[in-house]
Parts: C-alpha cells; sequence; structure tokens
C-alpha cells in the first residue's frame, strides 16, 4: 500500500492564518446548540456533551458540568450522580454560545491540513473551530456529527 501524498508547506502563511481567524469569528455568530448527548456510565454516572452546530454538521462539542451548570473546559469532561435536564442545558449552553469569544491564535494540524481556532468563555477554551489551510471554509466534525444524528434519530 502506498502511503498518501501529504503536501509540502515551505513556509508559514500568515495570511491564511488571518483568513482562518476572520472565518471563524464570522461564522461564531451562526453557531447553533445541538441536542445534549448523555451517557450514563455503569454505576450511575452522567457525562454531559453539547455538539455545537453549524448549519447541519457539528463543529465540536462542550464538555457540560451538571453540577455548576457551566462548560467544563476542554480536556475535562465531568461526571456526576445526578439527574439532568436536557432542556435546561440546551438553553444554558445557548446563552453560553452567545458569549463566546475566538481567541486570535491557531495551531496547525497537519494530518486535517487545518488551522484550530480556540473559542473561549470566561477564559475557559471549552471548543474548536477547524478551518481549511487557506483560511476560507470550516471543516466540520465528520464523527460528532453522525453521532448527533445517531443521537437524535
Amino acid at each position: 500500500m502506498i502511503p498518501p501524498v501529504k503536501r509540502k508547506r515551505e513556509h508559514l502563511d500568515f495570511n491564511s492564518l488571518s483568513k482562518a481567524i476572520s472565518t471563524a469569528k464570522s461564522a461564531l455568530q451562526f453557531f447553533t446548540v445541538g441536542v445534549p448527548i448523555i451517557r450514563r456510565g455503569p454505576k450511575g454516572e452522567v457525562h454531559v456533551d453539547v455538539p455545537v452546530m453549524y448549519t447541519d454538521f457539528a463543529i465540536d462539542k462542550i464538555h457540560y458540568d451538571p453540577r455548576s451548570k457551566i462548560p467544563s473546559p476542554k480536556g475535562r469532561p465531568v461526571r456526576v450522580y445526578s439527574d439532568v435536564n436536557s432542556q435546561e442545558i440546551r438553553e444554558i449552553v445557548e446563552g453560553i454560545l452567545k458569549e463566546s469569544y475566538i481567541i486570535e491564535a491557531a495551531e496547525f494540524r497537519e494530518p486535517d491540513d487545518a488551522w484550530v481556532i480556540p473559542v473561549a468563555w470566561n477564559k475557559l477554551i471549552i471548543m474548536y473551530v477547524r478551518v481549511s489551510h487557506d483560511g476560507e471554509e470550516l471543516i466540520p466534525d465528520y464523527g460528532l456529527t453522525k453521532e448527533v444524528r445517531r443521537h437524535v434519530n
């Protein structure tokens, strides 16, 4: 099997970086909150992820802390032993998403050939927006999109 050909970039393109940040900023106002994905573990623990949608595609998910009723920072999923209200979670995260902002910085992920722009709320990074290498298009999380569609149907 022949490995895929990787594009080799000779220099860092700051124009595409600026475009990527601008694209993420423009898109943020159109993000919506999807149906929370509530998982129950074998010991009764509950874990909540809230997908953030752009049109019909998931961009990323926000870890939600049902005890504090706020997002948990990226990389810190929360598990609780209590009941959760899906509609209440959705309403709270809608408000949080309106208060969220794009951090004017990025990392580049070679496997995706994309810029990754952090989104913050109250000084916490709560999600990421992936933008094409040229800074022009959002790149959905296709795996999460499939999960959202399975969860809703």
